[in-house]
């Protein structure tokens, strides 16, 4: 007889195997295991935006992550380097007819804008943004971040969707699919584009790629209201109400007879959450009820130039993001910068040619509106369980470029940083070299990014996937570690 088809024998196996069960779950609650199979959430056809859970309890509920276009230069703005400024004006060490995206490059060149310490910390900021400086001791820094392409276009991609081809989903995408959202009024996910326009990848940022459609964001900003929302004239808010009833419960009678059509259900879910926006939408969207103590606190009462003009309506955009988040919209997308209109460098960050007179004009833009933003969210409590992300598509070179004075394109190092929920405040990490030209401490990448924000969202990056053409599809492809020395 098999030895284990004696009865003692198969007795004591089935004991053991039985405990190896327990272990194996204990184990894998506690995430102790290695990453196991992938975990796609169950999603509902009809309601494809219910709320679900994260994998693990996370400390951010949702995400606001804004975005600056264009590439916003590190030496500028946060990631102070004082030997740049002692060698200003000679050659970069080893960068001799060193030949970057616009060509080649000039000597070493120091800020415009000189650097203050802020806060407890101590943290130096440039001039150029003060008002974000007045809030350093908020924000965790991440000084070292690299990316893999040097080309806007697929840059932004990068940043966005973890892959510099088009047709991926977007991160707000992957975290909608993963948690759908806390509002049945309003989409689970906005975009909300610059006042000048879309970034270059546009669509590609709010996209879903090949997740279901649902999930895609839906832009539209403080300005350029949703398109198609508002009801015909020729019908009064009676009829209109009727019909939507009517057209109801004839869709409830067509699912009870055909309960397995998905794709009617989910049709269903979208047309009715379209007519719920009708009403939700516009009163979001109706900054005029704000205090005139908001207003001024953004910025979005000034008036009396174009740069001012430019001013006030982003800043409208930063109180419609705060709105969006008060709503308990999963993931909302603010855009600093559009596409190139009207020049290089004139309507985003991208400062080859001039770097100070543009960035003087970007720089007033972009500040006040953001540290209102996020001083106004902390005041509101907002920030215990909401993760704010600042970003752009890549960095800037510590040269000029021969012949100009501006910086070129440089992938290498770069900043970006978090406020709020889930990571440590007044905190630094990693390092570029002493000019800012590459990262030479803890470097990271644009992966290790994603995957720290999917963890502080309660979700695993390994494990969140969508299986298309073949493959297990992640937001961090096959790389990424979470960068756990940045949170709390």
């Amino acid at each position: 007889m098999h030895p284990f088809l004696n009865r003692r024998n198969f007795l004591s196996h089935t004991a053991t195997g039985l405990g190896g069960i327990a272990l194996a779950h204990l184990l894998g609650r506690d995430r102790v295991l290695a990453s196991g199979a992938p975990i796609r959430p169950d999603i509902n056809p009809a309601n494809p935006n219910a709320p679900r859970l994260p994998h693990f309890p996370g400390k951010a509920k949702r995400v606001l992550m804004i975005f600056c276009s264009g590439a916003v230069s590190q030496m500028d703005t946060f990631d102070y380097k004082p030997e740049l400024i002692k060698r200003h004006g000679q050659p970069m060490p080893g960068g001799n007819k060193l030949i970057t995206f616009q060509g080649e490059q000039g000597n070493l060149n120091k800020s415009p804008w000189e650097f203050r310490p802020y806060g407890q910390t101590g943290k130096m900021v440039s001039d150029l943004v003060p008002h974000l400086g007045a809030l350093a001791d908020e924000m965790c820094f991440i000084h070292s971040l690299t990316g893999k392409t040097n080309t806007h276009g697929p840059g932004e991609n990068f940043m966005a969707t973890g892959f510099t081809l088009d047709g991926f989903p977007g991160m707000g995408a992957w975290t909608t699919y993963a948690l759908g959202s806390e509002n049945d009024t309003l989409p689970a996910y906005v975009a909300i584009p610059d006042p000048r326009g879309a970034p270059q990848s546009a669509g590609n940022f709010w996209g879903c790629g090949f997740l279901p459609a649902a999930f895609q964001g839906t832009d539209f900003n403080a300005i350029n209201p949703l398109r198609n929302l508002s009801r015909p004239s020729v019908f009064s808010p009676a009829t209109d109400k009727a019909t939507r009833d009517f057209i109801a419960t004839l869709n409830r009678h067509h699912l009870e007879h055909f309960p397995g059509d998905t794709e009617l259900a989910a049709r269903i879910s979208s047309y009715e959450l379209a007519a719920r926006m009708q009403l939700s939408v516009p009163e979001v969207a109706d900054i005029s009820s704000e205090p005139a103590h908001i207003l001024k606190m953004y910025g979005a009462d000034e008036a009396g130039n174009p740069v001012k003009d430019i001013k006030a309506r982003y800043a409208r955009n930063c109180i419609l993001a705060r709105r969006l988040v008060e709503k308990g919209v999963r993931f909302v997308q603010l855009f600093n910068g559009a596409y190139q209109t009207g020049g290089e460098g004139v309507s985003n960050w991208d400062g080859h040619k001039t770097l100070q007179p543009q960035y003087t004009k970007h720089g007033e833009v972009m500040d006040q509106p953001t540290a209102a933003l996020l001083a106004d969210l902390k005041q509101r409590g907002l920030l215990a369980d909401t993760l704010v992300v600042w970003c752009t598509e890549f960095g800037r070179m510590p040269t000029f470029q021969k012949g100009a004075s501006g910086r070129d394109h440089n992938p290498n190092g770069f900043t970006v940083w978090m406020a709020g929920a889930g990571v440590k405040h007044g905190f630094s990490y990693g390092a570029t070299d002493e000019f800012g030209y590459q990262a030479v401490e803890n470097a990271v990448t644009v992966y290790d990014f994603h995957a720290t924000i999917l963890q502080i969202l309660g979700l695993d990056h390994e494990r969140l996937s969508f299986y298309h053409n073949g493959i297990e599809r992640r937001l961090t492809d096959v790389h990424g570690h979470v960068i756990k020395d940045v949170l709390t």
